[in-house]
């Protein structure tokens, strides 16, 4: 099925998809996934977390926390068997709609350095690298590189 094929809804995350977040999150990230706990208790503070869905069947999420109007990207995953489908891409296009609803000045996210096709995603959706944080990653021990979005110009 192709990306034009695919008929893929996006929604905020329900608290009763959380397991399905938490499980693909496991499978994509491995040590470095959140637990289901770990997203309720973002969701419940700060955090906005959308939700991809073709079918009505869970295939990934997204979500960033916001402080004052800063947005930090803290998850995109999809899983496996629906990579490739454009559904990483439409959920940093929603994330970045709901960053601009919440008229924040932007959003950020690290993303491995070794993790090529991401960091392509993410200039795609209009990221831009602004620098690395050393030693960022561990399982292997690895730098980030930090992308940026802003939503606002600076004044000159």
């Amino acid at each position: 099925m192709t990306e034009s094929e695919i008929k893929l809804t996006i929604k905020p995350l329900s608290a009763e998809d959380v397991s399905f977040a938490a499980e693909v999150e496991r499978i994509s990230l491995g040590d470095e996934a959140w637990s289901a706990q770990g997203i309720l208790d973002t969701m419940a503070r700060n955090g906005h977390y959308l939700a991809a869905y073709i079918d009505d069947q869970f295939v990934g999420h997204g979500g960033f926390t916001s402080v004052l109007d800063e947005g930090y990207i803290t998850n995109i995953a999809v899983h496996p068997n629906h990579r490739r489908k454009g559904i990483a891409l439409r959920l940093t296009e929603a994330l970045k709609l709901e960053g601009e609803k919440l008229e924040l000045s932007f959003l950020t996210l690290e993303v491995r350095e070794s993790n090529l096709a991401a960091i392509k995603l993410y200039e795609k959706a209009g990221f831009k690298s602004v620098g690395k944080r050393k030693g960022f990653y561990s399982n292997p021990k690895e730098d980030a590189v930090l992308m940026t979005l802003n939503f606002k110009k600076e004044d000159i």
